[in-house]
């Protein structure tokens, strides 16, 4: 079997668990081998709050990065997509900047002698993952200059450095900075009258050293040239100049090449591109604010200016010019990072778009549409034949959509609810809901507006649903409605009278059409008329005021997913300890939540076999004698952002099996609404198992296998090549 079928992960908002570490890391990676091999030297838990050990989350992040990078290696992948890998990487570490590492400095102004969840100080973290990150981005570098850019050269795409630019090449440049570039840039010299600009948040910058006075006579020393965001960040240059078919010049290096032309009759010493990370959490205060909605606007435009936490510099950035940057960002030395090309890679992303080469990106996949409801003229009427599932992205989104739409148009739909928290800034879905409202249908949508860094989008989709009547509300303040449900209500005749009837669909993933085709999840459609009552329930809670209300079939944080997941834990525990037979498989983007950490173990003593599919970050230490040799733990990475929450117990034969918006972390369990709800169909319980479970468990290779001393080892593909998603791919899209 030949091309790997490794996935596109993207600007992955993705909560991880950490590694915990005590002695300075040793960190290689060696690219050459296969399996690619993460090793960490020495790594070691530290005492939880409880007696079990736990690894650190911040240390976990990095390593989550570092088997994303590792696709950018495997010569299995196709080109531009080891490009894509590498940019991803840099996406993931400004996400982590800007909430992890700056959440871990403040904690470290505000509270020094605190130690971390794992044990360990603050300070000894912030030692650690300031050391691995260092690494972790001199080898995304390497990787991009000594394997991928040298491989894409080879297929004729080449990147056009200064030094090599030919006189007619130097022409067309300076011809397109002085017409394209050159109007809308703005050069701000230092001085008492100009301090030093508070340069946004990630934005390309340029540090220019001066020599001369100016036409005031002002000694000329310093000046910044901001980059505008609209600006692209690769031209492509005619081929014919090129000389190949894919020829481009990084914006970067026009600027440093013409910037002497922003500062007429002044000597440029040198001009060096760089880049700060701000803190990027908003700070709401939950218990003053009347109008969140109101509130957030206010915040969201400081959010481009908060603390500095990093500062990224071209490699040849003179000492004393970085010194300065450092100082007006209040960042010390450990803080920049000199990286060797472009500070922001992500930017590199645009290049596989750029190129017309399919044979060296992913083949194109078409979901395919269940047989059940192909062909169906009325969803409804299919959903009351029995449960649909949907398995994204082998299977398509589209009839999620088409149920809204048909919901929307129908004479018969009275009402429909939905949750929003990630839908995108152009989404269809979000277009049928205000069809739906404008038919005249009751239509009410909890949008939470706290879906981090989708605010804006939030708030705009909002005020356009409150424009076409539609009630809009915003969850309850202090958790997050992180749940993805939709409810139907509908007349339909039934003996002979009208009467109304719910349906609902309720899903692993957002509602999202683009990320539907990228992350895997599952969403199931259904008229089972107490799923449907608890989701009227659900509801109910979080658009009015009122009492707990129990639920027949749904598990739902943060009033009974913990204690209803602790409990099937314990209960696999008592058959196992009883001599039965007894086994979970969970699969999740993340474990941290000690408890469920502790009844995992205590079930491990007791002889349940436990297999975990963590995608990102795991603080439960695996294999360990006497505590967890019955737990494994594996990480897929792959063409697809893994994102299923699976819960499977096996429940003395019954096999209960749960689908859920929940990671296994605090926040899921105690600061959002979530809910988990079961599969009960037996034929589509067989293949939430199958699809879902045990086709990753056999994967060969796009595992990882967590070691009990914190690290990842690949497996090893051996006689047969074993991919899950290249499997799922063949068996719902060929």
């Amino acid at each position: 079997m030949t091309g790997a079928p490794h996935a596109t992960l993207f600007p992955i908002r993705v909560e991880f668990v950490t590694l915990a570490v005590s002695r300075k890391l040793n960190l290689t990676v060696r690219p050459s081998e296969r399996p690619f091999v993460l090793s960490i030297d020495p790594l070691f838990s530290s005492p939880m709050s409880t007696r079990y050990p736990l690894f650190n989350r911040e240390l976990g992040i990095l390593g989550f990065n570092e088997r994303v990078l590792a696709q950018a290696a495997d010569t299995a992948v196709p080109l531009l997509e080891r490009l894509r890998f590498i940019c991803i990487t840099s996406s993931n570490l400004d996400e982590f900047f800007e909430v992890r590492m700056a959440g871990l400095q403040e904690q470290m102004r505000d509270n020094p002698g605190s130690l971390s969840p794992d044990g360990m100080s603050l300070q000894h973290v912030y030692d650690l993952v300031v050391e691995r990150t260092h690494r972790l981005v001199r080898q995304q570098y390497a990787m991009l200059h000594e394997t991928v850019l040298p491989a894409l050269e080879s297929e004729g795409i080449f990147f056009h450095g200064v030094e090599a630019w030919s006189a007619q090449q130097t022409a067309w440049a300076r011809e397109y900075f002085q017409n394209e570039l050159l109007p809308v840039l703005t050069p701000i010299g230092l001085d008492p009258a100009h301090p030093f600009p508070r340069v946004l948040n990630k934005s390309l910058n340029f540090v220019v050293e001066l020599e001369g006075k100016d036409a005031f006579g002002r000694q000329a020393v310093m000046g910044i040239v901001q980059a505008p965001r609209a600006l692209p960040r690769l031209v492509r240059m005619p081929e014919a100049l090129s000389g190949y078919p894919h020829g481009f010049v990084l914006l970067s290096s026009l600027m440093q090449h013409f910037v002497n032309e922003l500062f007429p009759h002044l000597n440029v010493r040198s001009c060096n591109q760089f880049r700060i990370t701000r803190n990027s959490e908003l700070f709401v205060d939950e218990d003053e604010i009347t109008n969140l909605r109101v509130a957030l606007q206010g915040e969201l435009p400081a959010r481009h200016l908060g603390n500095a936490v990093r500062l990224e510099v071209s490699a040849e950035t003179p000492p004393h010019m970085i010194r300065r940057l450092l100082d007006e960002s209040q960042l010390n030395e450990r803080d920049c990072y000199r990286v060797n090309g472009p500070v922001n890679l992500v930017r590199l992303m645009q290049l596989p778009e750029m190129v017309d080469r399919p044979d060296l990106k992913f083949v194109p996949h078409i979901p395919s549409v269940p047989k059940s409801i192909a062909n169906a003229a009325n969803l409804f009427d299919a959903i009351d034949q029995g449960d649909i599932l949907l398995h994204h992205p082998y299977e398509s989104f589209q009839p999620v959509l088409e149920l809204l739409l048909q919901a929307a148009k129908d004479p018969q739909v009275v009402a429909i609810k939905q949750t929003i928290y990630r839908t995108g800034t152009d989404s269809p879905l979000m277009d049928a809901l205000m069809q739906a409202a404008r038919n005249g249908k009751e239509v009410t949508v909890v949008v939470e507006l706290l879906a981090r860094f989708d605010e804006e989008t939030n708030i705009n989709w909002a005020s356009q649903l409150e424009a076409v009547g539609a009630h809009v509300v915003y969850g309850v303040v202090g958790h997050k409605c992180h749940a993805k449900m939709m409810l139907i209500v509908r007349r339909v005749s039934q003996g002979g009278k009208m009467m109304l009837k719910r349906y609902v669909h309720l899903g692993t993933g957002n509602y999202h059409p683009r990320t539907a085709r990228l992350y895997t999840d599952f969403g199931m459609m259904t008229s089972d008329q107490e799923l449907c009552e608890d989701v009227h329930h659900v509801f109910q809670q979080l658009t009015g005021i009122g009492g707990e209300i129990p639920l027949h079939q749904i598990w739902q944080s943060p009033f009974t997913l913990h204690a209803k997941l602790l409990d099937a834990i314990r209960t696999e525990a008592d058959h196992a300890r009883a001599g039965r037979r007894a086994r979970i498989v969970a699969k999740m983007n993340a474990l941290l939540e000690p408890s469920v950490i502790a009844a995992l173990y205590e079930a491990s003593q007791a002889g349940v076999k436990i297999d975990l599919l963590v995608r990102g970050v795991c603080s439960l230490k695996p294999g360990v004698e006497d505590l967890s040799e019955n737990i494994t733990v594996r990480s897929i990475v792959g063409r697809f952002l893994e994102h299923h929450r699976i819960f499977y117990f096996y429940a003395n034969g019954q096999e209960n099996v749960y689908l859920s918006s929940a990671d296994w972390m605090d926040r899921n369990f105690f600061r959002r609404v979530e809910v988990a709800f079961p599969i009960r169909d037996r034929r589509l319980k067989r293949r939430v198992i199958a699809e879902g479970l045990s086709v990753f468990l056999g994967d060969n290779q796009a595992a990882w296998l967590m070691q009990s001393d914190g690290h990842y080892r690949r497996r090893r593909p051996g006689k047969s090549m074993r991919n899950a998603q290249l499997g799922l791919l063949a068996k719902f899209c060929s």
